[in-house]
């Protein structure tokens, strides 16, 4: 939602997680994590299947606490910052979050009521071409291939242009032709200045678009050789490795 009238907008241009555990019961899914993510970077979260991407992604998007550590956004916690940090956090989750019975206009429509924003068909519109489904807006999208929606869900993630977009595994259900326009969105992103977080396996994918990757396993980060090779190289060397940052 966006910050109550009056209110002083918030921005920050880093995020900084900080010794952050998380448990489930007696299951720790992560494990004294530490890393930054800063503006105008692309960052890729590697990881076998289980090793706590997506939780440390619904962390950072504040459908999670930390059970010990601390992340902050710029200067402050999300509890410091509250519904004004909300306003700036893009989260494109497995799930998508879609409503089939709903249109894809309405699906947009849906979500720019939720931020407010005043400029709202602007916008839309605007979505929709970037998702190629100008000629189908007004079609339920129960209809619609899974590359279709996840299409339309990275564009309903990124209508209120937030500061922070975490994604997880977006290049899923995509055509080549979809990837290649999906790589160019995430290019914008970085181009303005936003932080992106993208969970993927899509390696061979997302070689040369990150600015550089973060690994995952067993909820440690791990560290990645950047001395050289491709990425694939490089994340099967980690997970041989083993070594723990």
């Amino acid at each position: 939602m966006q910050p109550k009238p009056g209110s002083v907008p918030f921005d920050f241009d880093q995020l900084t997680v900080s010794d952050v555990s998380r448990f489930y019961g007696r299951r720790r899914a992560l494990s004294h994590v530490s890393m930054a993510l800063r503006a105008g970077e692309i960052v890729g979260l590697l990881g076998p299947n289980g090793a706590g991407k997506s939780t440390l992604l619904s962390l950072l998007a504040t459908l999670l606490v930390p059970s010990a550590g601390c992340v902050r956004y710029g200067d402050r916690t999300a509890r410091e910052a509250g519904a004004a940090l909300r306003a700036q956090v893009g989260f494109l989750s497995h799930e998508l979050q879609l409503y089939p019975e709903l249109t894809a206009r309405e699906n947009l429509e849906f979500s720019a009521g939720l931020y407010g924003l005043v400029d709202a068909s602007r916008r839309i519109g605007n979505a929709l071409e970037q998702a190629k489904l100008t000629n189908r807006a007004d079609e339920p999208i129960l209809s619609f291939s899974r590359g279709m929606r996840q299409r339309l869900a990275l564009e309903r993630v990124l209508l209120h242009t937030p500061r922070l977009v975490l994604l997880d595994e977006p290049f899923t259900g995509l055509d080549e032709s979809s990837s290649r326009s999906l790589t160019d969105r995430l290019h914008e992103l970085r181009d303005r200045c936003q932080l992106v977080l993208l969970a993927t396996h899509d390696l061979d994918t997302v070689d040369g678009v990150v600015d550089r990757a973060v690994m995952l396993r067993e909820g440690h980060v791990m560290q990645l050789d950047d001395s050289g090779g491709s990425l694939r190289e490089r994340y099967r060397e980690g997970l041989s490795r083993g070594r723990r940052i």
